[in-house]
């Protein structure tokens, strides 16, 4: 992967943007900091775009000014971290540089609630393990040890996390909000059928 570039659309994606997620097998990047928030995942100032790709390139774009900044130096699809990652403010641009960095799943201890939800919807897999679990991931990384992520069978390296059923079928299945509404279409359409409007309708 290069660093900057914008992430090559996996095989799941859908019409929406939202991309299908079974098991990822590679590198890790480790970046042992807590409390990691949006605003250096995605400075404000980059924050003007209105589509939902190439923030990858602005990926902790203070930070890497830092010759020694861990993601200067190490490449891979998974990123292990510390606890509280994504907290302070809710911006969904951070999920989208992170996936557009070329980020497939996320794993440390805790993180921030609507981080975690915003990464949930565009697809990438944010894994929770307990932190001595999250550490030894680490090591491992650290030693050149390649990690899989597993969604069907709930596995980090190993470990297994949770995650509630209905977000497993969502990321299995590529599912956004919209799409799970379109499931229900006949439903939809018999409802409408059965209960016609009540206000008359004007055609001009």
């Amino acid at each position: 992967m290069r660093r900057g570039a914008p992430a090559a659309r996996r095989d799941g994606e859908n019409s929406s943007g939202v991309k299908a997620f079974r098991s990822v097998t590679s590198n890790a990047v480790v970046l042992d900091r807590p409390d990691v928030d949006t605003d250096q995942i995605i400075p404000k100032q980059f924050l003007k775009r209105i589509e939902r790709t190439g923030f990858g390139e602005f990926l902790f774009f203070d930070w890497r000014k830092d010759p020694d900044f861990e993601l200067n130096h190490q490449e891979g699809k998974i990123l292990i971290t510390g606890r509280n990652f994504g907290c302070g403010s809710s911006r969904e641009h951070a999920p989208w540089a992170l996936e557009d960095y070329g980020f497939q799943a996320i794993v440390a201890p805790s993180y921030g609630d609507i981080f975690r939800q915003n990464s949930l919807k565009i697809g990438l897999l944010p894994v929770t393990l307990p932190a001595e679990q999250v550490k030894e991931l680490a090591e491992r990384a650290r030693g050149g040890e390649e990690i899989t992520v597993d969604l069907e069978s709930r596995t980090a390296g190993g470990y297994p996390f949770e995650l509630d059923d209905h977000a497993r079928e969502c990321l299995l299945e590529g599912l956004d909000d919209v799409a799970l509404t379109l499931r229900e279409d006949e439903k939809i359409s018999a409802y409408e059928a059965e209960h016609p409007a009540l206000i008359s309708t004007l055609t001009i």
